[in-house]
């Protein structure tokens, strides 16, 4: 059974449960998979060897969501091949996709987590009541260490860009 934590996470002040273990920076990246499309799957050992930011949200068609996923896709612009940037949502790959296009998002790669939500478990962000990810950054090195974790403490706030930005560019 997959471990339950309380009062990591709120939405409006409300409580929520995160499912999944409380990762350290330090740890070994876990491996997950997701979806690219509704029958292409990526898996963590598809970006070894890189340094990756993970952006997770809860879905792409919120404010936050969106203003958090076009931060990170101008910022990849400026981040040359060693970087891979990653935003993971539940939402469907589908409905990732119309997203994309729509808010002219190409410099990210998007992934769903819908299906088995194999990075939420995995990573200690799926959001039990609601079936969301957590709005989170985490930042792995090229030999797949977490060297920065952020699972914001209310749902509906902004992470802190600056800092997840300073971490990254302290491993290139």
């Amino acid at each position: 059974m997959a471990q339950e934590r309380l009062g990591v996470h709120t939405l409006k002040g409300n409580p929520l449960t995160l499912i999944g273990p409380e990762l350290k920076v330090g740890d070994k990246a876990p491996e997950f998979t997701v979806r690219s499309s509704l029958v292409d799957t990526k898996s963590s050992s598809d970006y070894k060897g890189k340094i990756r930011l993970i952006n997770v949200v809860p879905s792409l068609y919120t404010g936050i969501c969106d203003a958090q996923t076009r931060r990170f896709n101008e910022e990849a612009a400026k981040l040359g091949d060693q970087v891979a940037i990653l935003t993971i949502s539940v939402d469907l790959p589908s409905a990732q996709q119309q997203y994309c296009a729509a808010a002219g998002i190409d410099k990210v790669e998007v992934l769903s987590d819908h299906y088995d939500v194999s990075f939420g478990t995995a990573y200690g962000v799926l959001i039990k009541e609601l079936r969301l990810l957590a709005r989170s950054i985490f930042i792995i090195d090229a030999e797949d260490t977490i060297r920065y974790i952020a699972i914001n403490k209310e749902m509906a706030e902004h992470p802190d860009y600056d800092s997840a930005l300073a971490a990254l560019r302290e491993l290139l």
